[in-house]
């Protein structure tokens, strides 16, 4: 009589481990191509160029490889006229253009117009530490203004197209 005992499940495990390890040394193996192009090399310990980057720096790195500073200058301008002059003046007041280094800026009042005019000199001095020297070298602030009848750089004297309403 053979003794006959039960397959233990670490039998059954190893039998089935040893089938695959037959099968797979049966199977011919594949050749491998080597692809043509550079080898990657590692870069170390510290982050490398074809590392992830930060939003930031590549924003940077493109507007300084473009040659967009003196854009992204006159921009931040108006996109942060509020941290750039401070929420109070900023409430009463808005840019309205830059030519040439000259800001217009356009008062809500008269009253307003005047007090940025005699605040001029410290305006220019907080646009100059936030955008830079170069960027506005001097300030022209204007009151708010009726609209006007002049359309384009020539006009001809006299009331215009007032005088066809009646």
């Amino acid at each position: 009589m053979t003794d006959q005992r039960p397959a233990r499940p670490s039998d059954i495990a190893r039998a089935a481990l040893e089938a695959a390890r037959a099968a797979s040394a049966a199977r011919p193996r594949p050749t491998r191509r080597r692809i043509a192009g550079p080898r990657r090399t590692w870069t170390g310990p510290g982050p490398g160029a074809d590392d992830p980057q930060p939003l930031a720096s590549l924003v940077d790195s493109l507007i300084s490889q473009q040659d967009w500073t003196a854009r992204t200058k006159v921009g931040s301008v108006f996109g942060r006229w509020d941290a750039l002059v401070g929420p109070d003046i900023a409430a009463h007041c808005r840019p309205e253009s830059l030519s040439e280094g000259e800001l217009l800026v356009v008062a809500e009042s008269t009253a307003w117009a005047t007090q940025l005019r005699l605040l001029a000199p410290t305006i220019l001095g907080k646009l100059r530490a936030g955008v830079g020297g170069d960027v506005v070298t001097k300030l022209r602030v204007v009151g708010p203004t009726a609209p006007s009848w002049k359309k384009g750089p020539r006009t001809v004297r006299g009331r215009g197209p007032r005088d066809t309403y009646g």
